[in-house]
């Protein structure tokens, strides 16, 4: 593998890191059953751990990231694997860029991080699909996951079977840096409780990667989750947050390891945010005793998240609480290093505590990178939803006489817009009924906006006035399959027929709208300003270009700010930002890398994807965003109450 140039010397490298004969002689890990202890190189060892997924940070930000990680006196680094970024569709692999793992495996070694690798094959971790790519529910819409069953055992066989061969080379035993390596993720959180499934994935990564790897589970800290979750030969582990009561919260993985150290292998010392729901904050205090209790009794501890990052484009998945409810674009996490990697005062804290147990390295403290406001960026109206069915964003219209999913039209994220023509006389108004919503529709008839139905928020009915021969159309969008539990089984779209005053409608033209190929986009650099004004309800694309007068060494981070504009997709340079939704909260902004960005004299394009209404409706001056230097977070949301509770999202 070639690491880049640039990345090398960033990290002060000469070259790639080379596992040579010298580097894998006597090198080995396991458990210590009589001293309750990890035994690496023949020495006790215990770790001190944090997450950091690099499918959510820019590769190019690998390095500050696990420098930052080290200098807080962190000795292993631990990342999930997701499935669906690496098999986009199937048998076609990526690992290129921000999925170049071997990258990441090699970086940490050279930060002296081992690596705690979790690879699936179902993560969770907020993802859309809990990290599943989506196509297995093409593929065959009756499968099974999580299970034994045949059509998915085949899928994991082969996408295991290119994954372990990577990973190989990487195992402690061998020279890399990855000491332990989960199998499945809080099975004994999921109701099926497939023995015979979990029994042979154990086996098929022993037969790729050897037996003397240290095989790890992890569930809640319950009995109840050991039971399914306890796999005979792989090392139970738990995870709990800040505020638990270590002794207690340890004693169900005693109840299933009889020996062995004590392992956290998920300690919260922040939690997730989901949209209309109040940002989530764990107070560094109940982290901090919580964190020293259990290093004080020789436990080892990976904390969930360290470094949160972000869910760009359309990875973020849902949560199945009370309703569906979808999971925001930031993966801030209120971690100890926030969304763009700055140490906060947690950061610091948990850096004490560590030193108290573990030296710290000779590194520099680190302190906050700069962050740049660059201002207002003005916007023109040029297209709408009508218009796009005629562009190369939109894909081939497809017929059928019921409508079809998006995983039946083979399509992963985005939108799809479903449309009818009304036949009958039907009474006034009467009742649209679209009881099978995944997950938010816009309705039209005519072209005419005639409002909103929602699946998070349990609205499936809507009146209406309809007559004979009208066009009767749903833009459909997914807001992210369910990312853990028994609902993970999320197909999009329209999952079942909709109905008029209880008469089937039957006869869809279903026009595919993913954006997920942001290329399609560059016509919009050819069209003028669009003629009139944006219609509310309507989904209208804006576009504008700015400058930023510094060199390339010069530019910084930023923050996208959409206070006033109401929910949509934004694309900077090609790059799908994410989603956003300030008028539901609790996010405001969009986090910007500073690499997202190009520096004088090139300009940058950004466009907005706005699915209802915008500040330009009333006022065209008002027609901006501002790139601002500080992130807002914790805007109002109309709930005040969370649905999950921290730390209790098992189910």
């Amino acid at each position: 593998m070639i690491v880049p140039a640039i990345l090398l010397m960033v990290c002060g490298l000469s070259g790639a890191i080379k596992k040579g004969d010298d580097l894998v002689k006597n090198r080995s890990f396991s458990i210590d059953y009589v001293n309750n202890q990890f035994v690496k190189d023949g020495e006790p060892f215990r770790y001190v751990s944090g997450a950091m997924h690099y499918f959510r940070v820019p590769v190019h930000y690998w390095p500050d990231r696990m420098r930052k990680m080290r200098a807080a006196g962190l000795n292993v680094l631990e990342t999930y694997v997701e499935w669906a970024s690496h098999e986009p569709q199937p048998g076609v692999y990526a690992f290129e860029g921000n999925l170049d793992i071997e990258y990441y495996f090699e970086l940490a070694q050279h930060f002296n991080l081992s690596v705690i690798l979790r690879p699936g094959p179902f993560i969770d971790a907020e993802r859309d699909m809990g990290g599943l790519p989506f196509w297995l529910l093409s593929v065959d819409p009756s499968i099974k996951l999580r299970t034994s069953d045949k059509s998915y055992v085949t899928h994991v066989e082969k996408w295991f079977s290119v994954l372990l061969s990577k990973i190989k080379p990487y195992l402690y035993n061998n020279g890399g840096p990855i000491v332990t390596v989960q199998v499945e993720n809080e099975y004994g959180s999921y109701s099926p409780c497939d023995r015979d499934y979990t029994s042979w994935l154990r086996d098929f990564i022993r037969q790729h990667l050897g037996k003397d790897v240290v095989l790890f589970s992890t569930d809640g800290d319950g009995d109840g989750y050991l039971q399914c979750g306890k796999i005979p030969g792989v090392y139970a582990t738990v995870d709990f947050g800040a505020g638990s009561n270590a002794v207690e919260s340890f004693k169900p993985q005693r109840h299933f390891e009889l020996a062995g150290p004590r392992v956290n292998s998920e300690f919260y010392p922040g939690w997730l945010d989901m949209w209309g729901e109040p940002h989530s904050t764990v107070d560094k205090e109940d982290v901090v005793k919580t964190l020293d209790d259990m290093l004080a009794i020789n436990a080892s501890v990976s904390m969930y998240m360290f470094h949160g990052g972000t869910s760009f484009g359309f990875t973020s998945g849902a949560l199945p609480s009370n309703t569906y409810t979808p999971c925001i674009t930031s993966y801030d996490y209120d971690a100890p290093l926030n969304e763009a990697g700055d140490p906060t005062e947690k950061y610091f804290s948990i850096r004490k505590v560590i030193s108290k147990y573990l030296p710290l390295p000779d590194f520099p403290v680190p302190v906050a990178s700069p962050k740049a406001a660059y201002g207002h960026v003005h916007l023109h109206y040029v297209a709408n939803l009508w218009d796009l069915l005629s562009t190369p964003i939109a894909g081939r219209p497809l017929q059928s006489t019921y409508p079809m999913t998006f995983e039946s039209l083979g399509q992963a994220n985005g939108y799809v817009l479903y449309c009818t023509q009304l036949r009958g006389h039907f009474p006034d108004p009467a009742l649209l009924e679209v009881k099978g919503l995944a997950d938010r529709a816009y309705l039209y008839i005519d072209m005419e906006f005639g409002g909103v139905l929602s699946r998070s928020g349990s609205l499936f009915s809507i009146p209406v006035q309809a007559t004979d021969n009208q066009n009767l159309c749903l833009l459909v969008e997914n807001q992210g399959r369910i990312a853990y539990g028994t609902g993970i089984k999320d197909f999009k779209g329209l999952t079942s027929n909709v109905t008029l005053n209880g008469h089937i409608l039957s006869s869809w033209t279903h026009h595919p709208l993913p954006f997920n190929e942001t290329g399609s986009l560059e016509w919009l650099n050819k069209i003028e300003k669009k003629r009139g004004t944006p219609i509310k309800g309507t989904m209208s694309l804006f576009t504008g270009s700015f400058a930023i007068q510094r060199n390339e060494s010069d530019l910084a981070d930023t923050f996208l700010n959409l206070s006033g504009w109401h929910k949509g997709v934004a694309f900077l340079n090609g790059i799908n930002l994410g989603r956003y939704w300030p008028v539901q909260g609790p996010q405001v902004t969009l986090y910007v890398p500073k690499n997202f960005l190009k520096a004088w004299p090139s300009k940058n394009r950004l466009i907005l994807l706005e699915q209802d209404r915008s500040p330009c409706e009333k006022n065209e001056l008002g027609c901006t965003v501002e790139f601002v230097a500080n992130p807002v977070l914790n805007g109002d949301t109309p709930v005040k109450k969370r649905s999950t509770k921290l730390f209790k999202k098992h189910v």
